[in-house]
């Protein structure tokens, strides 16, 4: 499993699977010592250290609009029966009054489209509309309304943390779908285990990623995904002990705990998660991106030779400085792979009860 997305070509009549990619971040944490716990032993400001890959698979709420499509009629002549009524971005939740959660239920009920005009509903931002569109005919009863949509998206990322009621947090940045930049509503999710076979080493300029294998069963779930939010997503872990088979508990630092200087990073390489030594060389108190309160940068030359430094695939991975977890990684810099942002972990925890 390569990365994120599927997206899907509606054309009333036939539906197909294309590829679209998301980049993902990396990162890493630490920790001296070693302590075996459960769930019920972290209060209130400590928590279970992260560093893991997972699986990642989400639902949208209603099934997304990326864009629309121009589709020539039995005429000869080339219309887009949806432009300037449907924008990217909108969620299909009805189809001539019928709900709509899914891109198999839409596709079943395009199939009995004809001439006539239909009414979809849909969720623009806060605001529900019905939109009237006429279909076109491209051939011999067949009909249709030329929209690409999305309902599902897929990956890998790295798990953050744990607090004391089970509920993870991981990535530190919100998944957005990468044909509008949307921040994805989602209405639910699951993680799986996740088997990383391979790792592709960044250069300035190209960034890393992170090459592994997801298979979608009952057996590799590991827990529930609730919230996808700028600050990353959240949810619950049902398998603890399958995803943290070593289990570190870690105080959380607040803003102002944090030092430009020296920190560790906790990644998963040579099919183990290890430490790795980074530099925190800015802070950025003004908050005017959530997920971009830190910059960091790779001094680890076991971590540099292996990966070139941020790769793609790794965000969430856990900032640990002075015995505390202060954060995670979000992004890299594209022009130069040992340098990238994190996210405070005050702002990941406000999304946990």
């Amino acid at each position: 499993m390569r990365h994120w997305q599927n997206k899907m070509l509606v054309l009333f009549s036939a539906a197909f699977l294309s590829a679209a990619a998301y980049f993902g971040w990396i990162a890493a944490d630490a920790m001296d010592q070693k302590t075996e716990v459960s769930t019920e032993a972290i209060s209130s400001d400590t928590v279970l250290v992260g560093g893991m890959p997972v699986g990642i698979y989400m639902e949208t709420d209603g099934v997304m609009v990326l864009d629309t499509e121009h589709i020539k009629g039995v005429d000869g002549v080339e219309y887009e029966p949806a432009g300037h009524l449907v924008k990217s971005g909108d969620y299909i939740t009805g189809l001539n009054g019928s709900a709509i959660e899914n891109k198999k239920e839409l596709i079943n009920a395009l199939k009995k489209l004809n001439e006539k005009e239909v009414i979809l509903q849909l969720r623009r931002n806060e605001e529900i509309l019905d939109v009237k569109i006429k279909p076109v005919e491209s051939g011999p009863n067949e009909y249709k309304l030329g929209i690409w949509v999305r309902d599902n998206i897929q990956g890998l990322g790295t798990i953050t943390f744990l607090t004391g009621n089970s509920e993870f947090g991981a990535l530190g940045h919100g998944i957005h779908d990468t044909d509008t930049n949307v921040l994805l509503s989602i209405a639910d999710g699951t993680l799986y285990k996740t088997s990383i076979h391979s790792i592709k080493k960044g250069e300035n300029g190209i960034p890393g990623s992170m090459e592994g294998i997801i298979v979608y069963n009952g057996y590799n779930e590991l827990g529930t995904i609730e919230k996808n939010t700028d600050a990353g997503i959240y949810g619950k872990v049902e398998k603890i002990d399958d995803l943290f088979t070593e289990q570190l508990p870690v105080e959380v630092a607040s803003v102002d705990e944090i030092e430009i200087g020296d920190a560790t990073i906790r990644c998963f390489i040579d099919n183990e998660v290890q430490e790795y030594n980074i530099r925190v060389t800015d802070i950025d108190y003004s908050g005017q991106e959530v997920n971009k309160g830190l910059v960091i940068q790779v001094t680890d030359p076991a971590l540099l030779e292996k990966t070139g430094g941020i790769i793609q695939g790794m965000s969430g991975s856990p900032i640990l400085q002075n015995g505390k977890l202060i954060g995670a990684v979000t992004h890299v810099f594209v022009q130069d792979s040992t340098k990238g942002y994190g996210i405070f972990i005050e702002n990941m925890l406000r999304n946990v009860a």
